[in-house]
């Protein structure tokens, strides 16, 4: 065995990638090629075979052009002689099956010198018509028709690897062979602007490799499962742009990279399509908002945004000239990558992209102007979609979120329909369930009617609490200075981490499988998390490996809170183990508001500014103030959903990768989480209040994503 093994890592040294079987192959999901009675003999059976071996053997068959692969009631391989396009069999619907045909035999283009095509073109660039393979009139030739070359009847073919592609020879007498000019798959479909509408079949790369199928995950894996992203058309392993790059583009099958653009021509003028200018928008915006087009410039909360054709104080990759079709002018307010809603980078070094939520959806994108009264409780509305433009799903059905609130549960709500309802008491209003598979519920495009205002606060006499906010406080209470922190003891906060490991926002851990932390922290509501994840249980940012208590817990689900609020909720992967170390913090009563006065705790890992240690977790006390004085120095922009703390020697406030973090504050020997810090104009400024979302305000959405998930 001692001299077996460096033979064995060798050959796995020399691999440089992995091609399966199924690259081979087109899929069409839902469908089954079914044969004519008569040529139903010739159909092959082969039980229990898993997809890609029933791939390899059909690869290996001179007789085998497509496969069935059922997977109900039993897994079974039915090997085919044909693909979809004759008289043998016929393509059907059929749910428990997936048809699987030879690329060679069903695409219309070819790659590279296209020897492999095996299309059913039979006519020459000139139009005339093919000679058979087999025969030798009007014109002699060598090749003989075998079951490997492909000559078959009078096809196109380029059996010697002519430079000008298939061809053949022709019935004229005078014309001994012609170039059936098949067109590349390069050419055959062109692109315009990026190529997000690219459903061409290219899938080699630019210098060649070939590209990973999508709905596989090795050698390289990724987010963009096809499941997850209907609309971006990820189809077998074609290239496709289904993040807003500049071009389409894939993973490859080589190991040693793992993405790369594709080579597709680009449409010429003539044939670009202008986009209707009936489609951009200037005072509103429909679905996402891609084609908005106004000139709002500023974040919801007001900060200026970043040119676009500047790379201060964000460098980023959305050159206008780069996407010419995205309407990247000055620093108004866009939607270029998809994300829920318009957005820019904006001018603050500390924040890098901001929503402008301030931007109106359109009324015919809503369904109906409509408003409802108090809490909505008693909204009777058909509205029927969400604040983000999802469709609702059905009350009385449990696809694709199983309800737990429903016509049988709550008689009396009215829940007709999909229509928008409060079944509830919820205080944001109504609500729906959503056809998203990936968003459970969400509020819906409904404001609240003029002129009414229901208080979000209201004092709280007594708050008693049990089995949250605990911890052993090991350092001793100090007044001094995150920017002017001191390292301390705060076992309900998290670290999040990138792909890479990097800490970047703070969080606070209020259940064994849910994080709170800050929409600033993400690009999207929609964004994947496969590779990110949620640190606990160290005072260190960086701990160093095999150190005893960490735990480092991938991230499954992002859940954004109501629009106002800026919250959003991370599901772990699997629950936290609670220790001295780890523990969550409590909740507040739903409403409260935090007495003026109030000694509080702030924590992060973030930018010290010089003034500590950013490698270790430093903590900062700091005390409430009203919102009234705080309005006296931010002129009334403090809202009901936000609470504020002093600021004193020479500043202590939040900086960039603390947002996300607690505001935490002490009610008898309990933490309870009463703020989550969010992005300032300037942090830890002399003097400055610190402002910080009120959780109070949400612990009722709080409590219905984690009871609903």
């Amino acid at each position: 065995m001692r001299l077996l093994l460096p033979c064995v890592l060798l050959t796995v040294g020399l691999v440089t990638g992995y091609r399966s079987p199924l690259n081979d192959f087109q899929r069409s999901e839902g469908r089954e090629l079914v044969a004519t009675p008569w040529n139903a003999a010739r159909v092959l059976l082969l039980p229990g075979l898993n997809l890609e071996d029933c791939a390899t053997r059909c690869s290996q068959s001179l007789d085998c052009r497509a496969f069935n692969y059922e997977t109900r009631p039993t897994v079974t391989c039915k090997h085919l002689p044909w693909v979809g396009d004759g008289s043998n069999a016929e393509v059907k619907r059929n749910v428990n099956c997936d048809l699987y045909e030879k690329k060679v035999y069903v695409r219309k283009c070819i790659v590279g010198k296209g020897e492999d095509y095996r299309g059913k073109v039979f006519t020459t660039r000139s139009g005339l018509t093919c000679q058979q393979w087999w025969s030798k009139f009007p014109h002699d030739h060598r090749w003989i028709p075998t079951a490997t070359n492909g000559l078959e009847l009078n096809y196109c073919r380029n059996p010697d690897g002519d430079r000008i592609g298939p061809w053949c020879y022709t019935t004229d007498p005078e014309r001994r062979y012609e170039s059936c000019n098949i067109p590349q798959c390069k050419d055959e479909v062109c692109i315009t602007c990026n190529g997000e509408d690219y459903r061409g079949q290219v899938d080699h790369t630019v210098s060649g490799r070939e590209c990973q199928r999508w709905d596989q995950q090795y050698p390289h894996q990724h987010i963009y499962q096809p499941e997850k992203y209907p609309d971006k058309s990820l189809d077998d392993n074609y290239c496709r742009n289904p993040d807003a790059s500049p071009v389409p583009w894939c993973y490859t099958t080589d190991t040693e990279m793992e993405r790369e653009n594709c080579e597709i021509s680009k449409c010429t003028e003539v044939r670009v399509e202008k986009r209707q200018r009936s489609s951009f928008t200037t005072n509103c915006f429909r679905g996402r908002g891609e084609d908005y087009r106004g000139k709002v410039n500023e974040t919801t909360s007001g900060i200026p945004c970043q040119r676009w054709d500047a790379q201060e104080p964000h460098e980023h990759p959305f050159y206008p000239n780069t996407y010419e079709c995205k309407g990247l002018e000055e620093n108004y307010c866009r939607n270029p990558d998809g994300s829920e809603a318009p957005w820019c980078f904006t001018s603050v070094p500390e924040m890098r992209t901001a929503l402008c939520l301030q931007i109106k959806r359109c009324a015919d994108d809503i369904e109906a102007e409509d408003c409802y009264h108090e809490n909505g409780r008693n909204y009777r509305g058909m509205v029927r979609k969400t604040r983000k433009g999802i469709t609702c799903q059905k009350w009385n059905v449990n696809t694709p979120h199983r309800t737990k609130i429903n016509p049988w549960t709550h008689p009396e709500a009215n829940l007709t329909e999909n229509y928008c309802r409060n079944p509830d008491g919820d205080q944001h209003g109504p609500w729906c369930y959503t056809t998203d598979p990936k968003t459970e519920f969400d509020y819906c495009a409904i404001k609240q009617c003029a002129g009414e205002k229901v208080s979000m606060t209201e004092p709280v006499e007594r708050v008693e609490f049990s089995e949250c906010g605990k911890r052993e406080d090991r350092i001793p209470r100090t007044r001094l200075r995150i920017v002017n922190g001191i390292p301390g003891n705060s076992p309900w906060t998290v670290s999040l981490r990138d792909r890479k490991g990097n800490h970047f926002c703070g969080g606070s851990l209020v259940n064994p499988r849910w994080v709170i932390s800050t929409k600033q922290c993400f690009s999207s509501c929609y964004v994947d998390l496969p590779g990110y994840s949620a640190m606990m249980g160290t005072l260190f940012r960086d701990p160093q490996e095999g150190e005893p208590g960490v735990q480092t817990i991938p991230l499954t689900k992002i859940v954004c809170g109501p629009s106002e609020s800026q919250l959003v909720m991370l599901q772990l992967e699997y629950p936290a183990q609670f220790n001295e170390r780890v523990s969550q913090i409590c909740l507040p009563p739903e409403r409260y508001i935090v007495a003026e006065g109030t000694l509080c705790e702030i924590a992060g890992w973030g930018e010290t500014r010089g003034t500590g240690d950013e490698t270790v977790l430093n903590v900062a006390q700091i005390p409430v103030i009203s919102n009234k004085e705080c309005n006296n120095y931010f002129r009334g922009r403090v809202r009901e959903n936000e609470m504020c703390t002093n600021s004193f020697q020479a500043g202590i406030g939040a900086c960039e990768r603390d947002y996300g973090g607690p505001l935490a504050c002490q009610n008898r020997d309990c933490w309870v989480l009463e703020g989550v810090i969010i992005p300032m104009r300037r942090c830890g400024h002399p003097g400055q209040p610190n402002i910080f979302i009120r959780v109070s305000v949400y612990v009722d959405w709080i409590k219905k994503v984690m009871e609903m998930a």
